[in-house]
C-alpha cells in the first residue's frame, strides 16, 4: 500500500514539472526596453538675447488745427473724388480743408495793399530818377525806398493770412483721426481738423536691465515682432541710449527705430524687441527641457548600443530654449530627447524611428 501511494506522488510530481515546461515554452518573450527618441549631437551656434517690450509709435505725426475760424468746407480726395475719410492715405500738399470768412477777407484788404505797393514803387522810381539829377537828398530817397519795402511786407503778410483759409495736408501718411463737422458749419480758431501719421518709419522706447548696459550698443541690430503677427519679423537698430539708470527699476532707456514698409505694425501696437547680446559658434547645444537637475547636478541620457547611459554635464551660454554643453557630451552622440523622464543609468531602450 505504501509503495502504491509513493508511486502516485511521483507521478503527480512528474506531471507538474511537465506542465511547467510546457508553459515556459508557450509563454512569449516580454520586451522591457523603454521607447525613446534621440537627437544626434552636432556643432552649432547659439545666441543670447535681451527681450524688451514697448509700444510702437510713428516717427511722423501731426495734428492739423485751424489757424482761423470760419465756414468749414472739407475738400475732395483727388484719388477717390469724394470728401476725405478716416483711414485715407494722403500726400503732402493736397488741398484738405477750406475755411471761408468774408469779414476776415475784407479785413485783409488785399487789393488795397496791392495798390499801395504799386504807388510806393512808382514813387520810389520817381525819387530815384530825381536823385540821380541832384533834385532830392539821399535821405528822401531812402524814405521812399522804406515806404516801398513796408508796402511789400504788408502785401506779403496779407497773402499769408489769406493762405490760412486753405489747409493743405502737411505730411504724406494716413488720416488716423478726423473730427466730424457738419459741412458749412462754423468752426473756431484752434479747432482740430485731423491727425495724420506716417508710420512707414517707427520707433519704440524700451527699458533695458542695468546688467546689459555694457552689452547693448548704439547702432546694434534688433528684431521686432508683434504677438498678432508671429510670422513677420522686422529688423531695426538701437538709435539712442540713455546713460542714466532709473534707481527704482534699475533700468535704462533706449530708443529702437525700424522701417515698416508694408505697414504691418500699426501705431500703438505692443511689440517685442529681441536684442542679441552674445553669440557662440561651433558649440554643442541641447534643449533645456531634456536636462534633469537634482542634488547631483545636471544630468542627461545618451544611447549606447540600446542602453541609456547617464551623463553629468556642465552648461554655459543659454537662451530661452537651448543651452550650451561645456562638458559631459561629445559630437555625434545620441541624446535622449523623449522618454528620458523614467530612465535610469543602464536602462534598456528602443530608439523610435
Amino acid at each position: 500500500m505504501l509503495v502504491k501511494k509513493q508511486y502516485y506522488i511521483l507521478l503527480a510530481a512528474l506531471f507538474f514539472l511537465f506542465a511547467c515546461d510546457q508553459a515556459e515554452e508557450e509563454s512569449p518573450e516580454i520586451d522591457i526596453s523603454a521607447p525613446v527618441s534621440v537627437l544626434q549631437l552636432e556643432p552649432t551656434s547659439l545666441s543670447r538675447y535681451t527681450i524688451a517690450t514697448g509700444n510702437a509709435l510713428a516717427e511722423e505725426k501731426i495734428e492739423v488745427k485751424a489757424d482761423i475760424g470760419g465756414k468749414y468746407i472739407l475738400q475732395n480726395h483727388p484719388s477717390y473724388k469724394r470728401p476725405f475719410r478716416l483711414g485715407d492715405a494722403v500726400k503732402e500738399g493736397q488741398a484738405f480743408v477750406k475755411i471761408e470768412d468774408k469779414e476776415y477777407v475784407n479785413g485783409i484788404a488785399l487789393e488795397s495793399k496791392k495798390m499801395n505797393l504799386e504807388l510806393a514803387q512808382q514813387e520810389y522810381e520817381k525819387q530815384k530818377s530825381v536823385y540821380d539829377k541832384g533834385g532830392v537828398t539821399l535821405r528822401e530817397l531812402r524814405n521812399s525806398e522804406l515806404q516801398m519795402k513796408q508796402a511789400e511786407d504788408e502785401l506779403e503778410n496779407a497773402e499769408i493770412r489769406l493762405e490760412k483759409m486753405k489747409v493743405n495736408v502737411p505730411i504724406s501718411g494716413v488720416i488716423v483721426d478726423l473730427p466730424h463737422y457738419t459741412p458749412n458749419s462754423t468752426i473756431q480758431q484752434g479747432n482740430s481738423l485731423a491727425t495724420i501719421m506716417n508710420y512707414s518709419r517707427m520707433y519704440v522706447d524700451v527699458n533695458l536691465p542695468e546688467t546689459t548696459l555694457t552689452e547693448v550698443k548704439k547702432g546694434q541690430r534688433v528684431e521686432i515682432t508683434n504677438y498678432n503677427l508671429p510670422n513677420d519679423t522686422l529688423v531695426g537698430s538701437i538709435s539712442e541710449i540713455s546713460p542714466a539708470i532709473d534707481v527704482s527699476t534699475r533700468t535704462y532707456l533706449a530708443k529702437v527705430r525700424f522701417n515698416n514698409p508694408r505697414l504691418l505694425i500699426r501705431p500703438g501696437m505692443f511689440v517685442k524687441i529681441l536684442i542679441k547680446v552674445d553669440q557662440k559658434r561651433d558649440i554643442l547645444t541641447i534643449p533645456k527641457e531634456v536636462i534633469i537637475s537634482d542634488q547631483r547636478g545636471k544630468r542627461v541620457f545618451v544611447v549606447e548600443e540600446n542602453t541609456a547611459v547617464e551623463r553629468i554635464i556642465e552648461t554655459g551660454l543659454e537662451n530661452e530654449d537651448m543651452v550650451e554643453v561645456v562638458s559631459g557630451l561629445d559630437n555625434n552622440e545620441r541624446l535622449v530627447i523623449k522618454g528620458f523622464e523614467t530612465l535610469r543609468d543602464k536602462s534598456k531602450v528602443k530608439v523610435l524611428r
